[in-house]
Formats: C-alpha cells, sequence, structure tokens
C-alpha cells in the first residue's frame, strides 16, 4: 500500500536525510498523485481498521464466546505482529540472497540464519517462504 511512503519519508524527515532514490525528481502532477495515492491509501487502512475494531469490540466474530472481547483484540493485535514480523523477514531473506556471503556480516545471530537459510544448496530459502 501507498501508506509505506508516508511511514519512509517519515523516517527520512526524523532522521534529517533527503529521501534516496535512483527515479528522477517527481513533476507537480506526479506529485499529487502520489500523496493522493498516499492519502487515499491511509484512508482505505484507517476504515479497515476501524471496521475490524469496531466487529472485535462488539463481539460480531467468529471468535469463541467464552473468550472476552478485549482478549479477542489482543490476539489480533498479536497475530498481526506475528505477520508483520514474518514480512519482514521475508524481504530481508531476499535482500540478503543477493549480498555476497563476504558481506554479510559477522553477527553469530545473523550467521547462523544465514547458515540456516542457504544449507543444502539454496532449497531452505524457498521452503521458509
Amino acid at each position: 500500500m501507498h501508506s509505506c511512503y508516508f511511514i519512509r519519508d517519515l523516517f527520512y524527515h526524523a532522521a534529517g536525510k533527503p529521501v534516496e532514490t535512483n527515479e528522477p525528481p517527481r513533476t507537480a502532477v506526479q506529485n499529487l498523485f502520489h500523496w493522493g495515492r498516499v492519502v487515499f491509501s491511509l484512508g482505505v487502512l484507517c476504515f479497515a481498521l476501524a471496521v475490524t475494531l469496531e466487529a472485535l469490540f462488539n463481539g460480531k466474530t467468529t471468535m469463541w464466546e467464552f473468550i472476552p472481547n478485549g482478549v479477542a483484540v489482543l490476539l489480533f493485535v498479536l497475530l498481526m505482529s506475528v505477520v508483520g514480523l514474518l514480512e519482514g523477514m521475508q524481504i530481508a531473506f531476499f535482500a540478503v540472497a543477493k549480498i555476497p556471503k563476504a558481506e554479510r556480516g559477522d553477527h553469530p545471530f545473523a550467521r547462523k540464519t544465514c547458515e540456516l537459510l542457504f544449507r543444502g544448496k539454496g532449497r531452505n530459502l524457498p521452503g521458509f517462504m
């Protein structure tokens, strides 16, 4: 979703750095369409979150009846966090696959993760995905 561009730009702005891109600078029309898509994407995202939370708090879900609505919301947040972590790991693993082995870093946890991912002629990476 285009709302990710907004978050990226916020982090660049907070760090005090210009946005780095290989694309030429946007024209005024391109800038208008870009920010229009960002605003529309944020609107859809907020609406979807509002509808989901409304349903969770009102018990209008398929959650078991003995689970309180507040716990259902906490489970939703927990599971969405897990999905976000898995998505981030997927992006990172594909990025690491393009980096030569000598440049992958020397932290023990990173080294063990790469060894596990690329063991067996690299078949573990597609298996994880």
